[in-house]
């Protein structure tokens, strides 16, 4: 991972990157999948439509099954804390599998503060997280249209308020859309933790940023964390049908540039 401004950035600094990996990532994790091959011939993941809704699709499309051996864990030990301007990021133990507890406050008077906590498992995933589109203000994405990016952007697949409403004709596709699309952001970024966590997650005002700054911090303190088995069965996708590779949802989509949320 190399930047988090405005999506999560994978690869080497002097080689291939790929942008916006965290809502397929999310959806692997969310969906409990723990072995997949990824394959993209582009420098992002396709947007889709803002959300892990077709990542979702596609993974109960192939299908899942079990492997012979017992799932492995991150499990937190102690608090750990991250704080960069006026976000707040921190990771506790918690007794039950992951728990993401996520804040946002905007001065934009249609966003304004909102608060979701939300006890991952699949089914939760896919019906209060999954389908959560990426979202931004009309004036941060005219800025980025100017500066060159975001240029596949669309309200095909992005919620865009300006000051006073909503501008998608269609609306929310849930009331608090904007605060669960950072938490399904956030089950994407702490994926990269290479094992799924079992702990509770905070973030207050928080980002990609925030999210890997605080992974970061967990990971360098070796008394903080340790690997653990679970009874659980590993799970991975079943291979699919040649024709189907690489597409997502039955179509390819284009991709687009780094993530306004």
């Amino acid at each position: 991972m190399i930047a988090t401004d405005l999506a999560t950035v994978l690869g080497d600094r002097d080689g291939p990157l790929v942008s916006t990996a965290e809502h397929v990532l999310a959806a692997l994790r969310g969906m409990g999948v723990d072995n997949a091959a990824i394959e993209i011939d582009g420098p992002e993941v396709p947007i889709m439509d803002g959300s892990a809704a077709a990542f979702i699709a596609a993974i109960e499309q192939a299908g899942i099954v079990t492997q012979p051996a017992q799932r492995r864990f991150i499990q937190v030990l102690k608090p750990i804390s991250v704080k960069i301007g006026d976000s707040f990021g921190e990771i506790r133990p918690h007794a039950n599998g992951f728990r993401a507890e996520v804040e946002i406050d905007f001065a934009n008077p249609v966003i304004g503060r909102q608060s979701y906590a939300f006890d991952l498992n699949p089914e939760r995933f896919r019906r209060e997280v999954g389908r959560a589109r990426t979202f931004g203000l009309m004036c941060d994405v005219a800025r980025l249209w100017s500066a060159g990016y975001a240029l596949g952007a669309s309200f095909d697949n992005t919620v865009v308020f300006d000051d006073e409403r909503l501008l998608n004709t269609e609306g929310l596709r849930y009331a608090d859309e904007c605060v669960r699309h950072k938490v399904l952001d956030v089950i994407g970024d702490l994926a990269l933790a290479g094992l799924p966590l079992l702990g509770a997650y905070r973030s207050v005002r928080g980002g990609h940023k925030l999210n890997h700054a605080v992974l970061t911090a967990l990971l360098a303190d070796r008394t903080a964390w340790r690997v653990v088995e679970g009874e659980a069965v590993r799970r991975t996708t079943r291979p699919v049908a040649e024709t189907g590779r690489g597409i997502v949802g039955g179509r390819i989509a284009a991709a687009y540039g780094p993530d306004v949320s």
